[in-house]
């Protein structure tokens, strides 16, 4: 006759011991209270209560002219277009960002307490955070109030080339759900043609199974025979994006570049490439600081403001 301990146990019973046995896991392991459910349509909303302090991510000392250059731009970028009311930021990559940072900063932690700030890569990650400034992903955030962002080169019409740090992907997904698109650089890639003094070529984000077939296309089909894979400096093999994808740069003559969108569609259409370092009809305005410590302005409606040189 059968054991009556090895028969199946009965649904009742089964059910009877898995609630015995998440009574024990909850008892040893206290369940704490859930937050009160955000508000808006944005998603999850900045911690309110003590003021977060808030740290300059610029050290004190000279600045040489182009840094200075970079900074005046920036500051005046920010002062015209970080708005009080704005509560969701986008912070670019580069070189000019940092100052961008410094600005918003400067405003204090009660501007602040409210505000989320986007990153577009890792260099603005630690940015964000070690500023002591609130971030997020653009995942909550789909829709920004403003993108303040770095360029490599910006052309009359505001077209910009952007990408010398592999994170152009990032930074145009940050462009297109910002509001307001604003760019910030120093007078050098103030130009009336892409390509003017920017050499390296058009970057391109490309996975890396096809890169070899991207770059015969680059050399053959588009007519850029200097296309090359981005090597990394301080790593063996080539450069690798936060994505984990491969750079191309296409260097295109200034005939060509005097259509950056459509050479940018021409690119974008192989297969293979993730995204086209060529900005073309995205900015609201661009910041340039000049040497003399003015800044010049430039509005996507054709209109240019001089900014003069201020001792604040």
């Amino acid at each position: 006759m059968e054991n009556d301990d090895k028969r199946t146990p009965t649904l009742r019973e089964i059910n009877n011991m898995l609630n015995e046995r998440l009574h024990m896991i909850t008892s040893a392991v206290p369940i704490p209270p859930m937050a009160p459910p955000a508000t808006g349509a944005q998603g999850p909303t900045p911690h309110h209560g003590r003021l977060k302090p808030l740290k300059s991510p610029i050290q004190e000392g000279e600045l040489s002219v182009i840094e200075r250059s970079k900074q005046l731009a920036a500051w005046s970028a920010v002062d015209e277009h970080v708005l009080p009311e704005y509560r969701v930021i986008g912070i670019g990559s580069g070189s000019t960002v940092p100052y961008v940072v410094e600005r918003i900063v400067s405003q204090g932690a009660e501007a602040n307490k409210d505000r989320v700030f986007i990153p577009t890569g890792f260099q603005s990650k630690e940015l964000i955070v070690s500023s002591g400034l609130s971030l997020g992903d653009v995942d909550q955030y789909p829709t920004i109030d403003v993108t303040l962002d770095g360029a490599d080169e910006v052309d009359t019409q505001l077209n910009c080339i952007k990408g010398g740090g592999a994170c152009h992907l990032r930074e145009k997904v940050l462009a297109e759900a910002a509001t307001t698109f604003i760019l910030v650089a120093d007078y050098r890639k103030n130009v009336e043609y892409l390509g003017t003094n920017f050499k390296a070529g058009v970057p391109i984000e490309v996975v890396p199974f096809a890169y070899a077939k991207v770059l015969q296309n680059l050399h053959q089909v588009l007519n850029s025979p200097k296309a090359t894979l981005r090597m990394a400096v301080a790593k063996a093999g080539p450069v690798v994006s936060d994505n984990g994808n491969f750079i191309i740069d296409a260097p295109f003559d200034v005939e060509r570049m005097k259509e950056p969108y459509k050479i940018m569609a021409q690119i974008k259409m192989l297969t293979g490439v993730v995204e086209v370092g060529l900005f073309c009809h995205m900015a609201r305005a661009a910041y340039f600081g000049n040497q003399d410590g003015s800044v010049t302005a430039k509005w996507n409606d054709g209109k240019i403001q001089e900014i003069p040189a201020t001792n604040s």
